[in-house]
């Protein structure tokens, strides 16, 4: 408490009194940890209701009643419990990360006491982690027993690599994503190879780099520093450079994430990518825009300074494409377009604003677009449609008070017939009119399918309305 006041700690230990077997002042002890909890959580425990000082720290711990919102209000949470030979049975939390072991165990003890780790939780926990101190060697060889015996001699994955070879690792497997992009012809991961095999091979070399990459965050590994010496047994140096940094992880972790949207996963013209959830969590609004701002507004004065040869100017150019690999695939698309504007003269650019305002203006806008043409093409209610385009909703919250059902029953029927045969060529009963009207608007808000409308039909959908104006007024 003296080194780490800011850490909210207790411990629990056997409550009897005895004082002996060279343990002193356990009395004292006992009692400063009852009126420190009673005095950092508002509680009344003593010696005489130690059983529900023990209960109150178990629900505290498994977010259970009362405190199943504890998430919320971090006061009242636990950073930290010392036991001895406690909670090792009856208990489960998936909040408890990390168990700290100071002691030598055997068997069933080992199980029991690991155990306490083994719930996982989505991104936040993608594995429980053991740090153990003493008899390291012995512990080592006692835990590999004991998985043995109460696994059904089942070979498991039980110890992380040291940091050194988790650092080769991560550069191994960081080669194999670079040859990936570049026998595709991409540069800069900037967008994601076409061939489903080869986004297949992406999908299971990123798992893996991210695998290691945890264990050595684990260990001690940050992207401050990408490059770390260690000394072998034999008194040798080696020095290990990571080759990516943060940014590169992040533009990486981006791709991975578009994959969800790609078709993959069960789609029946595609190879079922091996995807982890909780990987689409990683914080990809990270990466740094500075760089990116910095090329476009050398791009910019080197564009009004008129006095460079094209060959200088495009390698301007190159650069701030280079940049947009940092982009989701959809932000390439309107930055592109953007520039292509300042090309052809038909913008003027707002030295206020930045290149990624410009993004999400020219964004919205598309949005906007496509909105009003979804309305227009099945005459559905706009607002609604609106509504739930804001609304961020998922495949368990799309129908929602029956939002998506009442969405569904205001789209014209004869509009969506006109345009669902327009664009295929072919007649098609009201019955798959109304399961691809249904699969259309979900897919467009869960946000995996854009609207487009094709250019080649307009004319002809014109055509189709006007015979059906035509017919409905005789």
């Amino acid at each position: 408490k003296a080194t780490k006041p800011d850490l909210k700690i207790t411990a629990l230990f056997d409550p009897n009194i005895d004082n002996c077997g060279g343990v002193e002042f356990k009395e004292d002890g006992l009692v400063e940890i009852l009126e420190d909890y009673n005095s950092r959580y508002g509680q009344d425990y003593s010696f005489a209701n130690h059983a529900k000082f023990k209960k109150d720290i178990s629900n505290r711990l498994a977010h259970k009643d009362p405190y199943r919102l504890i998430e919320r209000t971090p006061e009242k949470q636990l950073d930290l419990l010392i036991v001895v030979s406690q909670m090792l049975t009856g208990f489960d939390s998936k909040w408890i990360n990390t168990l700290y072991l100071d002691k030598k165990l055997e068997y069933e003890h080992i199980i029991q006491a690991f155990s306490r780790t083994n719930r996982l939780y989505g991104h936040e926990k993608p594995f429980g982690t053991i740090r153990y101190y003493r008899f390291p060697h012995t512990m080592e060889r006692n835990i590999e027993l004991a998985v043995k015996t109460y696994s059904g001699d089942r070979p498991a994955g039980l110890f992380v690599q040291r940091l050194d070879k988790n650092l080769i690792q991560m550069n191994h497997f960081y080669d194999e994503i670079c040859e990936l992009f570049a026998n595709a012809r991409i540069e800069d991961f900037a967008k994601l190879p076409d061939d489903n095999t080869v986004r297949a091979k992406f999908a299971k070399y990123f798992k893996l780099l991210t695998t290691h990459l945890e264990a050595a965050k684990i260990q001690g590994f940050t992207w401050s520093q990408l490059r770390y010496s260690f000394t072998d047994r034999d008194e040798n140096e080696k020095v290990i450079e990571l080759k990516f940094d943060e940014k590169t992880y992040l533009t990486l972790a981006l791709r991975y994430k578009e994959l969800f949207k790609s078709g993959g996963g069960g789609a029946e013209d595609s190879v079922p990518y091996d995807l982890e959830t909780y990987l689409t969590e990683i914080d990809t609004g990270k990466i740094d825009a500075d760089y990116m701002n910095s090329r476009f507004d050398k791009y910019l004065k080197e564009l009004n300074l008129g006095n460079l040869t094209e060959d200088e100017l495009q390698q301007t150019l190159n650069e701030v494409h280079k940049s947009f690999a940092s982009l989701t695939q959809e932000e390439q698309k309107y930055a592109n377009i953007f520039l292509h504007d300042i090309q052809s003269g038909s913008i003027t650019v707002d030295p206020d604003k930045s290149l990624r305002d410009y993004i999400t203006e020219y964004m919205a806008d598309a949005k906007d677009e496509m909105i009003n043409q979804i309305i227009e093409t099945f005459g559905l209610d706009g607002d609604l449609l609106k509504k739930m385009l804001a609304s961020k909703l998922t495949e368990k919250t799309i129908d929602e008070f029956d939002n998506f059902s009442q969405l569904k029953s205001s789209v014209d029927p004869s509009k969506a017939k006109v345009y669902f045969e327009v664009i295929t060529g072919e007649t098609i009963s009201r019955f798959k009119v109304n399961t691809r009207v249904t699969q259309l608007l979900k897919n467009i808000i869960l946000g995996n399918e854009e609207f487009k409308p094709r250019v080649f039909y307009s004319e002809k959908l014109q055509r189709a309305e006007q015979a059906l104006a035509e017919v409905a007024e005789s």
